[in-house]
């Protein structure tokens, strides 16, 4: 499996951005999907993840109300809506396969397996 993340860019406190995380290769409709970010000299945090129906999410209570996380099986694409960006959600974003056919969703990034690159998304103020 490979994860292609894109959309990040420049913004303005109270802008809003949507990420998407293009899968390539077989059965992404079985996987859970997550998003992560880390931001200069911290480590990696959960943000969001989506079960591999799409009727489930969970989301890190910093961005709970702003982000929403949504899945396209057709597409194999995920997505990350940002509204009211914050300077503090200024970090490299990326995106990762979870477990399969799981109903358990988790912000353990042992879970995931196979991680994408990395957005870059900031934050003005």
């Amino acid at each position: 499996v490979q994860l292609q993340a894109s959309g990040g860019g420049l913004v303005q406190a109270g802008d809003s951005l949507r990420l998407s995380c293009a899968a390539f290769g077989r059965s992404f409709s079985m996987y859970n999907m997550g998003w992560f970010r880390q931001a200069p000299g911290k480590e990696r945090e959960f943000v969001a993840a989506i079960r591999w129906s799409g009727d489930s999410t969970y989301y890190a209570d910093s961005v709970k109300g702003r982000f929403t996380i949504s899945r396209d099986n057709a597409k194999n694409t995920v997505y990350l809506q940002m509204n009211s960006l914050k300077p503090e959600d200024t970090a490299v974003y990326y995106c990762a396969k979870g477990q399969t056919y799981s109903a358990l969703l988790s912000g353990n990034s042992r879970l995931y397996d196979y991680w994408g690159q990395g957005t870059q998304v900031t934050v003005s103020s």
